[in-house]
């Protein structure tokens, strides 16, 4: 896939620990979504990747205080764009193909000023660091250049306009 993570010990990244509480909490229940704090050094319910990766279980977003922020926007952007009948059932495995793949890496990026202190160019930054594979070579390559298919498909479903503005909306069925 273009943009799944690569298992990896990271550098430094942000992480939950660094982000303001409150804008957690305005950007997903604007999507309908909770987050769930899970006490440090105890396991992540849903989270695929396990160690201090976030999960998804329903309308749950789980993550401890060293959970990366990429990966928490990673897995808010899965349940955003998938259809409601795999967001109904969702527990740890968001599934989906090559191309929501694409457009759930395209959606956390813009996504990405919502939470402080990230940023845009932070979040390629911390995609890139973490082991996120782009033909390009980077995030911010793929984004600028080779990630048009991915803009048309959040566009095609409703989730960002044509100046790639979020809609707030979550994904329907096709």
């Amino acid at each position: 896939m273009q943009c799944e993570p690569l298992k990896a010990t990271p550098p430094d990244v942000l992480r939950l620990e660094h982000s303001t509480p409150g804008d957690w909490q305005r950007l997903l229940e604007r999507y309908g979504l909770t987050l769930e704090q899970v006490p440090q050094g105890a396991a992540i319910p849903g989270s695929f990747w396990g160690d201090d990766e976030a999960g998804l279980c329903g309308n749950r977003l789980y993550a401890r205080a060293d959970t990366p922020i990429h990966s928490m926007l990673h897995e808010a952007c899965h349940a955003i764009c998938m259809t409601p009948e795999r967001r109904a059932r969702l527990h740890t495995n968001a599934g989906g193909d090559y191309d929501e793949e694409n457009a759930v890496c395209y959606l956390q990026i813009l996504l990405a000023p919502q939470v402080t202190p990230m940023t845009r160019g932070r979040m390629f930054i911390d995609m890139d660091r973490w082991g996120y594979s782009f033909r390009l070579g980077s995030a911010q390559a793929w984004f600028e250049h080779d990630a048009d298919d991915a803009r048309q498909w959040l566009i095609h479903h409703g989730l960002i306009d044509n100046q790639s503005v979020p809609t707030w909306a979550l994904r329907q069925a096709d």
